[in-house]
């Protein structure tokens, strides 16, 4: 969301820049309040009414330029029922973020707790912490409402697959698998909106629906992309994390995207909006444009030939609120054209409303509600600071450790060389979609809390145009006891908008981490900051480095995480959560190509660990530890019967319809003992994948389930997982049904494998 959002950023620059100091209620009450007489008694204001009842009374009193007023980001005031204006975009992707209007820091909140980014978090696969976060953030969020300089509607998270490793936006996302991402997506809502399903704490936003994961590629942007996507693709990869965010996390809101699918704007689609989320998923919230995407879909799209349609088209499909102005320029004149009913946009309005009576902005004073105690003090304590810190040290991983190189010894490593251009990285570790962090602790600066450093860069900056600065760090290096060198990526290389041509490092860093590889005294670390996968075949190959680590984007405290893994203060248990190709991955594949599966005749890979069965630099899942980890499977059922129902439930083939069997409680418990037989204490994240029977059209392997559990030296813990069968044993045809497939899956946990086999049966009877 950026170049077309500028066009009418300007126009609320007011409403970023006005204001002064605040304390903890310096917010006017929104609506309702009881010191007004006209308004206190509207029945709208009653709080003893149902919501549904005060929603329809107060569009019963709404005229209609009044109505399509309040069909925008920047809501109008309605001064006549007491009702403020209120900026509908906030951010908070991995912490209360500034980049949309309705937050801005100054004052008594200069500052919020900035997590790492989505990408390192998710590599933790740890979803009570993902809850954690969002109840911070949605903490934070509070507070900043109740002090005038936030709202309380918040556009995150970004739940897209990454399908492409060149995306510039995939650091946003929970990767490339899609039951990781409907996992994070549910556990971030849920600690935003807190679980009192009437009521929000704050509206969280699932984005961007379907089937974005291109930015600006090889000529091709996202406001000109028509993505071309099967019905079975979207089924059982695109559609996926929306779903288990609605169905699961009870969402507050979806956000269309700007691409085109199939040759129908996103955000103009009944069958994704209305049919889909609205009617088969059951979203309780509104739906809401990317920014000024109905004005794409006419002017850059030219999918209707008048604004007037465009406008009618959008809300007709269930669009219900416009991240731009162009609603509220064109709606009027659509409904005096009778393209649009009245009534259309009073369907759009009861969504929005409810979502802002359920956030109590319709119950008076902000002090008497649940939340109105919260102020500067509950933002950026101590204990947010130390989430921040354990989610960056549980993201980060352990690619490689030859020789047990690390954890180094702040008595046998006594000066460390810290080279590289991320060597002293701040704003870099937060990522995109960030706020103003409540302080940094870089690399090097976490570093010398453990050893005397010696600091060159290397390079000036990520790009590594030139080797100027290589003597003075090859130098450090052969002086040094140790080599610390950061390199990867940052915003100026991947970013939205910015999708990547290569997936090697740029410029010159390679050369620099080869050259000083070469020179050093003592064990060279490679650190890598990115959001995307780096082809580092070289350094993986090459003995002079025995150890590399993957430090994605770690957030404000990520200089202490990086160092406190690197001298063993903590134990690594990260996994990738998506795949490493090797630059060679690229050679025939557009970025525009959308299909998961191979395409054998025109020689296109598949994407993902799903479907792609080539070379790889590091698998998804991949992570190292400084203990080890042994598992044996204590108890799993050998077979499952599957219950068809009634007279239309059918066995097709080698497979039941999900819709055909009986899905309730139908689930495999599987028991794993973890057993730590290393010399440590860790957290062992355990993957669980399916391998489900043969067939064309079915995943090589899928993710199922997955735990994280700590295990003391010399300790073994149980731990039982329950998959449900229909959810994550099934798989999609051709035709986008899903599908369980009849006989043997195999149960893969590290080098354990378990058969269990489905089978078809009536009234318990197992049919043969």
């Amino acid at each position: 969301m950026i170049l077309h959002k500028m066009a009418f950023l300007a126009a609320i620059l007011f409403f970023l820049i006005s204001s002064s100091s605040v304390c903890v209620q310096s917010r006017e009450t929104f609506a309702c309040d009881i010191k007004d007489a006209a308004t206190a008694t509207l029945r709208f204001c009653q709080l003893s009414v149902p919501i549904t009842e005060r929603v329809k009374d107060l569009i019963g009193r709404l005229t209609l330029v009044e109505k399509v007023s309040l069909l925008g980001n920047t809501a109008a005031a309605i001064p006549r029922l007491g009702i403020k204006g209120y900026e509908w975009w906030s951010e908070a992707l991995h912490g209360v973020s500034n980049v949309g209007p309705g937050t801005k820091f100054g004052g008594v909140y200069p500052a919020a707790t900035s997590f790492p980014q989505v990408i390192t978090t998710v590599a933790s696969f740890n979803a009570s912490l993902w809850e954690s976060i969002g109840r911070v953030v949605s903490n934070e969020a509070r507070a900043m409402y109740n002090g005038g300089v936030g709202g309380l509607t918040y556009w995150s998270p970004n739940v897209n697959i990454l399908r492409d490793p060149r995306w510039g936006r995939g650091q946003e996302t929970p990767g490339e698998d899609p039951v990781v991402a409907g996992k994070y997506a549910a556990s971030y809502v849920r600690g935003l909106q807190g679980n009192d399903r009437s009521r929000l704490k704050v509206a969280a936003c699932c984005k961007h629906f379907t089937a974005y994961d291109l930015d600006n590629w090889n000529g091709v942007d996202r406001f000109h992309f028509n993505a071309k996507v099967s019905k079975q693709d979207i089924e059982d990869t695109f559609d996926v994390p929306f779903r288990m965010c609605v169905k699961e996390g009870n969402v507050a809101s979806i956000m269309c995207s700007y691409n085109e699918v199939n040759g129908v704007p996103t955000c103009a689609d009944p069958n994704l909006l209305k049919k889909t989320i609205r009617n088969e998923w059951g979203l309780n919230g509104y739906i809401v444009s990317d920014c000024d995407s109905v004005g794409v879909l006419y002017d850059t799209q030219h999918y209707t030939g008048t604004p007037e349609e465009a406008a009618a088209d959008s809300i007709k499909a269930g669009l219900d609120l416009d991240c731009g102005p162009f609603l509220g320029a064109h709606t009027i004149d659509a409904v005096k054209k009778n393209l649009l009913r009245e009534s259309d946009v009073d369907n759009a309005l009861i969504n929005t409303l409810t979502v802002q009576m359920r956030l109590g902005m319709f119950d008076g004073d902000i002090a008497a509600q649940p939340y109105g105690h919260l102020g500067p003090a509950h933002v950026c304590t101590p204990v947010h600071k130390g989430l921040a810190l354990e989610a960056a040290q549980q993201g980060i991983v352990l690619l490689k450790n030859h020789g047990s190189s690390l954890p180094l010894s702040s008595q046998r490593h006594r000066t460390v060389a810290v080279i590289g251009p991320n060597s002293d990285a701040t704003v870099a570790m937060i990522g995109n979609y960030a706020g103003i962090a409540c302080g940094y602790t870089s690399p090097v600066q976490g570093i010398t809390g453990y050893a005397r450093t010696v600091h060159q860069k290397g390079c000036v900056d990520v790009h590594c145009m030139d080797d100027r600065l290589f003597d003075a760090a090859v130098e450090a290096a052969r002086g040094a006891d140790a080599t610390v060198l950061v390199m990867g990526l940052d915003q100026s290389i991947e970013a939205e908008f910015k999708d990547r041509n290569s997936l090697l490092l740029p410029g010159k860093q390679q050369e620099l981490i080869s050259r000083v590889a070469k020179a050093a005294k003592g064990p060279v670390i490679l650190v890598l900051m990115s959001g995307g996968p780096i082809d580092i075949s070289f350094a993986e190959k090459d003995r002079k480095i025995p150890a590399i680590v993957w430090a994605g984007y770690p957030g404000q405290e990520g200089g202490t995480a990086i160092a406190d893994i690197l001298f063993g203060s903590a134990n690594p248990g990260g996994k990738l959560p998506m795949t490493w190709y090797p630059q060679d991955y690229l050679t025939n594949l557009p970025m525009t190509e959308m299909s998961m599966r191979p395409i054998h005749s025109k020689r296109i890979p598949g994407r993902t660990y799903r479907f792609y069965d080539g070379p790889v630099v590091y698998p998804f899942g991949h992570g190292l530890s400084y203990t080890r980890f042994t598992h044996s499977i204590a108890d799993a059922p050998k077979v499952i019967p599957i219950a068809v129902r009634g007279r239309n439930g059918t066995v097709s083939g080698k497979s039941i319809r999900v819709t055909h069997a009986r899905c309730n409680r139908l689930s495999l418990g599987v028991h794993v003992d973890v057993t730590n037989v290393g010399s440590r204490d860790g957290t062992h994240t355990m993957l669980v994948f399916s391998a489900p029977p043969g067939g064309e059209w079915a995943p090589k392997k899928q993710l199922v389930a997955f735990e994280r559990v700590h295990v003391a030296v010399g300790e073994k813990k149980r731990v039982q997982v329950n998959i449900h069968v229909c959810k994550y044993l099934s798989v999609v045809d051709r035709a986008g049904n899903r599908r369980i497939p009849i006989g043997d899956h195999g149960i893969h946990i590290g080098d354990e494998s378990h058969t269990v086999s489905l089978q078809a049966s009536t009234l318990g009877v197992i049919k043969s």
